[in-house]
């Protein structure tokens, strides 16, 4: 998996993600209330907390897939109301949890969707937009597969697939849900290393993760969803300690050093 390729996917306008005042709820339960930060470029933001305290939620919040039941999202200092859906696609992206593939494919097709918003009405894919989901499959290690059946691929191919096209989407602002869902520890590490260089080449990753340890090695800063409309925002390096994330899980977590790096277990 190559990183190198991070600094010629992203677009050079620099990026600016700000929830003001935001409340995300359902069926009436309040899971983050008021909640207000700005993202800028450069950063990799990463968000932590349990099962159902509303992180999916947020982050299609923050993509502007649903409505907040108060509160708003801007983009680049607009509503995301303001944007088109095609202009808000250059400039944003979201990787789910899950996909489906409703329809035969190959890889290099399904990677090439991701140049979708960039084309103009009733035009095909130009060089440009090939060579991009060809470099996007390159990130992720699947070059070699491009030409393979969507439905042989494995569960953590697949998900290094979905990667790879929100990769070719070329946006500067990239929404993550679970991104290391079904990968390997080799793959795991290296997903969030193309997205660290993706933030490093000016870009903006928020990521939903459960994993701390890794969170405290890729991020920069955290937002803690602790449920019942609480959070927490704050630099990674501060923000998560064993006092934090204890709380957060509800269970007693530890922090350990190891190659001097920071590791969080169950204790």
């Amino acid at each position: 998996m190559a990183a190198p390729a991070a600094a010629a996917l992203i677009d050079h306008a620099r990026p600016r993600l700000s929830s003001l005042g935001l409340e995300v709820a359902v069926n009436g339960h309040t899971l983050v209330h008021a909640l207000s930060f700005e993202a800028l470029a450069g950063e990799f933001i990463a968000v932590l907390g349990r099962n159902g305290v509303g992180k999916t939620l947020t982050l299609h919040t923050l993509a502007g897939l649903r409505a907040p039941a108060a509160g708003s999202v801007e983009l680049d200092g607009r509503s995301l109301a303001a944007w088109t859906g095609r202009e808000r696609a250059r400039r944003l992206a979201l990787l789910p949890q899950t996909t489906e593939d409703p329809f035969p494919s190959t890889v290099f097709d399904t990677a090439l969707i991701g140049r979708h918003p960039h084309l103009p009405f009733w035009q095909w894919e130009g060089a440009e937009d090939l060579a991009r989901a060809q470099a996007a499959l390159a990130a992720v290690g699947l070059a070699d597969l491009a030409a393979r059946d969507v439905a042989s691929l494995s569960g953590g191919e697949r998900r290094r697939l979905e990667i790879a096209t929100l990769l070719s989407q070329d946006a500067a602002v990239c929404l993550l849900d679970e991104p290391i869902n079904h990968l390997d520890p080799q793959h795991r590490n290296e997903v969030l290393e193309l997205f660290r260089a993706r933030a490093d080449a000016g870009g903006l990753v928020i990521a939903a993760l459960h994993d701390a340890t890794l969170a405290a090695r890729h991020s920069d800063r955290v937002l803690l969803l602790f449920g019942e409309g609480r959070w927490q925002f704050g630099d990674a390096g501060s923000t998560l300690n064993a006092a934090n994330l204890s709380e957060l899980y509800r269970v007693p977590i530890e922090e350990l050093s190891s190659r001097g790096r920071r590791v969080f277990v169950s204790a």
